[in-house]
Protein backbone atom coordinates (compact mmCIF):
# COMPACT_ATOMS: atom_id res chain seq x y z
CA UNK A 1 0.00 0.00 0.00
CA UNK A 2 2.81 2.46 0.77
CA UNK A 3 4.42 1.53 -2.66
CA UNK A 4 0.73 2.37 -4.52
CA UNK A 5 0.69 5.88 -2.50
CA UNK A 6 4.10 6.63 -3.30
CA UNK A 7 3.48 6.04 -7.09
CA UNK A 8 0.29 7.67 -7.23
CA UNK A 9 1.92 10.54 -5.66
CA UNK A 10 4.40 11.04 -7.86
CA UNK A 11 1.81 10.69 -11.42
CA UNK A 12 -0.71 13.06 -9.79
CA UNK A 13 1.39 16.43 -10.56
CA UNK A 14 3.07 14.88 -13.79
CA UNK A 15 -1.06 14.52 -14.75
CA UNK A 16 -2.08 17.90 -13.74
CA UNK A 17 0.75 19.42 -15.69
CA UNK A 18 -0.43 17.89 -19.03
CA UNK A 19 -1.76 20.63 -21.19
CA UNK A 20 -4.94 20.29 -22.57
CA UNK A 21 -5.94 20.85 -26.73
CA UNK A 22 -6.37 24.24 -27.66
CA UNK A 23 -9.73 23.99 -29.17
CA UNK A 24 -10.47 22.77 -25.71
CA UNK A 25 -8.88 25.28 -23.72
CA UNK A 26 -9.87 27.84 -26.04
CA UNK A 27 -13.74 27.31 -26.06
CA UNK A 28 -14.14 29.11 -23.37
CA UNK A 29 -13.17 32.02 -25.46
CA UNK A 30 -16.04 31.62 -27.89
CA UNK A 31 -18.70 29.88 -26.26
CA UNK A 32 -20.79 33.21 -26.46
CA UNK A 33 -20.07 33.17 -29.99
CA UNK A 34 -20.82 29.72 -30.43
CA UNK A 35 -24.17 30.23 -29.14
CA UNK A 36 -24.97 33.02 -30.54
CA UNK A 37 -24.37 31.53 -33.89
CA UNK A 38 -26.00 28.16 -33.56
CA UNK A 39 -29.19 29.91 -31.98
CA UNK A 40 -29.57 32.85 -35.10
CA UNK A 41 -28.39 29.39 -37.39
CA UNK A 42 -31.57 28.03 -35.56
CA UNK A 43 -33.38 30.96 -36.43
CA UNK A 44 -32.69 31.50 -39.56
CA UNK A 45 -34.05 27.95 -41.07
CA UNK A 46 -36.88 28.50 -39.06
CA UNK A 47 -37.64 31.99 -40.71
CA UNK A 48 -36.86 29.70 -44.41
CA UNK A 49 -38.95 27.41 -43.77
CA UNK A 50 -41.43 29.29 -42.68
CA UNK A 51 -40.95 31.59 -45.57
CA UNK A 52 -41.22 28.55 -47.70
CA UNK A 53 -44.21 27.85 -46.57
CA UNK A 54 -46.20 31.01 -46.06
CA UNK A 55 -44.59 31.07 -50.14
CA UNK A 56 -46.23 27.92 -51.55
CA UNK A 57 -49.83 28.75 -49.06
CA UNK A 58 -49.82 32.05 -51.19
CA UNK A 59 -49.41 30.71 -54.72
CA UNK A 60 -52.14 28.21 -53.53
CA UNK A 61 -54.06 31.45 -53.02
CA UNK A 62 -53.47 32.84 -56.08
CA UNK A 63 -54.52 30.03 -58.04
CA UNK A 64 -57.79 29.37 -56.15
CA UNK A 65 -58.10 33.57 -56.70
CA UNK A 66 -57.41 33.24 -60.45
CA UNK A 67 -60.33 30.39 -61.03
CA UNK A 68 -62.25 32.11 -58.84
CA UNK A 69 -61.84 35.02 -61.24
CA UNK A 70 -62.29 32.90 -64.52
CA UNK A 71 -65.26 31.35 -63.01
CA UNK A 72 -66.65 35.14 -62.56
CA UNK A 73 -65.68 36.02 -65.95
CA UNK A 74 -67.07 33.26 -67.66
CA UNK A 75 -70.59 33.71 -65.78
CA UNK A 76 -70.62 37.29 -66.56
CA UNK A 77 -70.18 36.21 -70.58
CA UNK A 78 -72.59 33.94 -69.89
CA UNK A 79 -75.07 35.99 -68.65
CA UNK A 80 -74.19 39.06 -71.09
CA UNK A 81 -75.19 36.48 -73.61
CA UNK A 82 -78.19 35.39 -71.90
CA UNK A 83 -79.59 39.27 -71.90
CA UNK A 84 -79.08 38.91 -75.35
CA UNK A 85 -80.86 36.29 -76.28
CA UNK A 86 -83.25 37.72 -74.61
CA UNK A 87 -83.50 40.84 -76.16
CA UNK A 88 -83.43 39.44 -79.50
CA UNK A 89 -85.75 36.32 -78.92
CA UNK A 90 -88.42 37.32 -76.42
CA UNK A 91 -90.33 39.17 -79.37
CA UNK A 92 -90.84 36.12 -81.12
CA UNK A 93 -91.19 34.21 -77.29
CA UNK A 94 -94.34 37.04 -77.12
CA UNK A 95 -95.68 36.75 -80.33
CA UNK A 96 -95.90 32.60 -80.23
CA UNK A 97 -97.06 33.00 -76.97
CA UNK A 98 -99.66 34.96 -77.78
CA UNK A 99 -100.46 33.02 -80.73
CA UNK A 100 -100.71 29.96 -78.43
CA UNK A 101 -97.57 28.17 -79.34
CA UNK A 102 -96.18 28.68 -76.01
CA UNK A 103 -98.10 27.14 -73.21
CA UNK A 104 -100.96 24.55 -72.82
CA UNK A 105 -103.65 23.87 -75.60
CA UNK A 106 -106.60 25.93 -76.06
CA UNK A 107 -109.00 24.51 -78.34
CA UNK A 108 -111.83 26.74 -77.90
CA UNK A 109 -109.39 29.46 -79.24
CA UNK A 110 -108.48 27.39 -82.37
CA UNK A 111 -112.77 26.93 -82.68
CA UNK A 112 -113.63 30.37 -82.22
CA UNK A 113 -110.69 31.24 -84.65
CA UNK A 114 -111.98 28.96 -87.57
CA UNK A 115 -115.28 30.30 -86.99
CA UNK A 116 -114.63 34.14 -87.71
CA UNK A 117 -112.09 33.20 -90.85
CA UNK A 118 -114.86 31.67 -92.45
CA UNK A 119 -117.17 34.98 -91.36
CA UNK A 120 -114.73 37.33 -92.30
CA UNK A 121 -113.93 35.42 -95.41
CA UNK A 122 -117.30 34.55 -96.70
CA UNK A 123 -116.26 30.51 -96.68
CA UNK A 124 -118.73 27.92 -98.09
CA UNK A 125 -119.39 25.42 -94.84
CA UNK A 126 -116.43 23.19 -93.71
CA UNK A 127 -115.94 20.61 -90.89
CA UNK A 128 -112.94 19.48 -89.20
CA UNK A 129 -112.31 16.97 -86.31
CA UNK A 130 -109.47 17.44 -83.41
CA UNK A 131 -107.90 14.36 -82.07
CA UNK A 132 -106.34 14.02 -78.89
CA UNK A 133 -103.14 15.70 -78.33
CA UNK A 134 -99.96 13.76 -78.43
CA UNK A 135 -95.93 13.99 -77.90
CA UNK A 136 -94.29 15.59 -81.02
CA UNK A 137 -91.79 14.62 -82.50
CA UNK A 138 -89.90 16.78 -84.93
CA UNK A 139 -87.36 15.79 -87.93
CA UNK A 140 -84.69 17.48 -86.66
CA UNK A 141 -83.74 18.09 -83.65
CA UNK A 142 -84.39 21.26 -81.51
CA UNK A 143 -83.46 22.11 -78.31
CA UNK A 144 -86.59 23.09 -76.28
CA UNK A 145 -85.13 23.11 -73.03
CA UNK A 146 -87.72 21.38 -70.34
CA UNK A 147 -89.80 22.10 -72.53
CA UNK A 148 -91.89 19.86 -74.26
CA UNK A 149 -93.49 20.14 -78.12
CA UNK A 150 -97.00 18.10 -78.29
CA UNK A 151 -99.34 18.22 -81.46
CA UNK A 152 -102.68 17.49 -82.11
CA UNK A 153 -104.06 16.46 -85.70
CA UNK A 154 -106.70 17.82 -87.17
CA UNK A 155 -108.37 17.25 -90.26
CA UNK A 156 -110.53 19.46 -92.41
CA UNK A 157 -112.55 19.50 -94.83
CA UNK A 158 -113.68 22.18 -97.15
CA UNK A 159 -115.99 23.76 -99.92
CA UNK A 160 -114.09 25.77 -102.11
CA UNK A 161 -115.08 28.19 -104.86
CA UNK A 162 -111.80 28.53 -106.10
CA UNK A 163 -108.23 27.85 -104.31
CA UNK A 164 -107.63 31.15 -102.91
CA UNK A 165 -110.09 29.94 -100.48
CA UNK A 166 -107.81 27.33 -98.99
CA UNK A 167 -104.77 29.56 -98.96
CA UNK A 168 -106.94 32.58 -97.25
CA UNK A 169 -108.00 30.24 -94.66
CA UNK A 170 -104.56 28.72 -94.00
CA UNK A 171 -102.98 31.72 -93.95
CA UNK A 172 -105.34 33.40 -91.67
CA UNK A 173 -105.35 30.47 -89.38
CA UNK A 174 -101.68 30.66 -89.37
CA UNK A 175 -101.97 33.97 -87.50
CA UNK A 176 -103.82 32.25 -84.71
CA UNK A 177 -101.42 29.43 -83.80
CA UNK A 178 -99.00 27.18 -84.93
CA UNK A 179 -98.99 24.32 -87.23
CA UNK A 180 -97.84 22.30 -89.65
CA UNK A 181 -99.69 20.89 -92.64
CA UNK A 182 -99.09 17.27 -93.17
CA UNK A 183 -100.78 16.86 -96.25
CA UNK A 184 -103.23 18.81 -98.38
CA UNK A 185 -105.42 17.18 -101.30
CA UNK A 186 -107.84 19.47 -103.83
CA UNK A 187 -110.45 17.58 -105.61
CA UNK A 188 -112.65 19.12 -107.87
CA UNK A 189 -116.25 18.72 -106.44
CA UNK A 190 -118.71 16.56 -107.95
CA UNK A 191 -121.40 18.57 -107.53
CA UNK A 192 -120.02 21.71 -109.15
CA UNK A 193 -122.54 23.27 -111.47
CA UNK A 194 -122.96 27.01 -113.08
CA UNK A 195 -125.09 28.47 -109.19
CA UNK A 196 -122.63 31.26 -108.14
CA UNK A 197 -122.33 29.63 -104.92
CA UNK A 198 -121.42 26.27 -106.16
CA UNK A 199 -117.97 24.84 -104.79
CA UNK A 200 -116.40 24.05 -107.64
CA UNK A 201 -113.19 22.56 -105.30
CA UNK A 202 -113.09 20.34 -102.41
CA UNK A 203 -109.97 19.97 -99.80
CA UNK A 204 -108.89 17.78 -97.30
CA UNK A 205 -106.34 18.64 -95.14
CA UNK A 206 -104.60 16.89 -92.37
CA UNK A 207 -102.92 19.48 -89.69
CA UNK A 208 -100.55 19.51 -86.65
CA UNK A 209 -101.86 21.96 -84.16
CA UNK A 210 -98.64 22.26 -82.02
CA UNK A 211 -98.24 23.74 -78.68
CA UNK A 212 -94.61 24.04 -76.29
CA UNK A 213 -95.92 22.85 -73.55
CA UNK A 214 -94.15 24.23 -69.88
CA UNK A 215 -92.64 22.00 -67.17
CA UNK A 216 -95.67 22.93 -65.22
CA UNK A 217 -98.13 21.93 -67.32
CA UNK A 218 -96.17 18.51 -67.50
CA UNK A 219 -96.34 17.83 -63.82
CA UNK A 220 -100.24 18.88 -63.59
CA UNK A 221 -100.45 15.95 -65.69
CA UNK A 222 -101.56 17.71 -69.55
CA UNK A 223 -103.02 14.87 -72.30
Amino acid sequence: MDALNRISAIAAPAAAGVPLPYWISGFALIRAAAITFTVTTLVAIAAVVTSYWKLQHARQDELVALATRDAARQSFVHVEAEKQDIRVYQPLFLDLRRRGFVGTENRLEWVEAIRQIQETRRLLPLTYQIEPQQPYKLAGKVATGDYMMRGSRMTVHLELLHEMDLFHFLGDLRQRGVFTVQDCAIRRAASAGNAPLAPGLTADCTLNWLTLTPPAALRQGVR
